[in-house]
């Protein structure tokens, strides 16, 4: 079993930037962020393996970095250049055995 709690959401301005967090328990889990918009199906973002391997979406190559912190469980998601339709509700994810989800982080970007 693992648990994903999520932070760092929020408001922000076109051509900001947010960093998300994902603090999980237990170890050696791929990792990753997807996302969900009003009307849309949820979609992978990015995600990354325990040993570092990286793998994102062709809407945030450039603009995103994932990351994480193997002895502290926790994964972050850096978002710059952020734009409006970057707006969603940000989910962490990991996958060991099967998959398992934290509850979700509002990113909203507008002026």
């Amino acid at each position: 079993q693992v648990q994903l709690v999520e932070s760092g959401g929020g408001l922000v301005q076109p051509g900001g930037s947010l960093r998300l967090s994902c603090a999980g328990s237990g170890s050696l889990y791929t990792m990753g962020w997807y996302r969900q918009a009003p009307g849309k199906e949820r979609e992978l973002v990015a995600k990354i393996t325990p040993g570092g391997i990286t793998n994102y979406a062709d809407f945030v190559k450039g603009r995103f970095t994932i990351s994480r912190d193997n002895v502290k469980n926790t994964g972050y998601l850096q978002m710059n250049s952020l734009k409006p339709e970057d707006t969603a509700v940000y989910y962490c994810w990991a996958w060991r055995q099967s998959d398992y989800w934290g509850q979700g982080t509002q990113v909203t970007v507008s002026s």
